[in-house]
């Protein structure tokens, strides 16, 4: 009688992170390639991989070949393009039209309630980090400040002196939108929240921009927090 064979490695235990096949090694360098946010070289994809470079080469000119719908494959909607010294997915030129349709059909539609208020909450406390807007928020914010970036209504201000994080302002065109000259005709704060008259400096902001709350927001002052 033949002995029963030992079991398996459970699981949790396989490593299921290992590339092993060459078709493998083609999603991981396409995945790397899709997410990439500039070109990137086959040096760099090669050390993701864990490939030689001349390997990586290979794949690269393979998936390249793939896209372009050679062999009779479909010609996909994207292309693989070796620019300034990296390699980069792009959008097919033949479908330039389609893109640039969706891309500003994007731009005008409306605001999401989170994107407002975080434009909210950096027009009044600008210049502010995405820290600090999102410890005002209770959320993370990193998403929807890249969303106001794109949209023109906010931009980068330098960085915070005393954590170098990257601090940002609104825009020419955040104000354009409004209808408004400068942030100092942005609304007060102060008729809007309840009691905020019978509260002292301290009470407001601890920080001491409370001293503020009957004044117009400037970029140089404390914000919402304070009024």
């Amino acid at each position: 009688m033949s002995e029963t064979p030992e079991p398996g490695p459970a699981l949790e235990e396989l490593d299921t992170g290992h590339l092993v096949s060459h078709e493998d090694f083609l999603g991981a360098v396409e995945a790397v390639l899709m997410v990439t946010e500039h070109p990137v070289t086959a040096a760099e994809l090669a050390v993701a991989v864990e490939l030689s470079e001349h390997q990586v080469q290979a794949l690269l000119d393979e998936l390249k070949a793939e896209a372009d719908g050679s062999g009779g494959g479909r010609q996909r909607g994207f292309e693989l393009r070796e620019v300034a010294g990296g390699w980069r997915c792009y959008s097919r030129p033949r479908y330039a039209d389609q893109v640039s349709a969706f891309v500003l059909g994007g731009q005008t539609s409306r605001l999401s309630q989170a994107a407002l208020e975080t434009l909210a909450v950096v027009a009044y406390r600008q210049p502010v980090s995405r820290s600090a807007v999102a410890a005002i928020r209770g959320v993370n914010v990193d998403g929807v400040v890249r969303t106001l970036v794109t949209r023109g209504l906010l931009d980068t201000a330098g960085t915070d002196p005393a954590t170098g994080a990257t601090l940002y302002t609104t825009t020419g065109e955040f104000l354009e939108r409004l209808g408004l000259d400068s942030l100092e005709e942005l609304p007060q704060l102060s008729p809007h929240l309840p009691g905020v008259g019978d509260l002292t400096d301290t009470d407001l902001d601890e920080d001491g921009s409370g001293g503020h709350v009957s004044g117009p927001p400037a970029a140089d002052r404390e914000g919402p927090a304070g009024r």
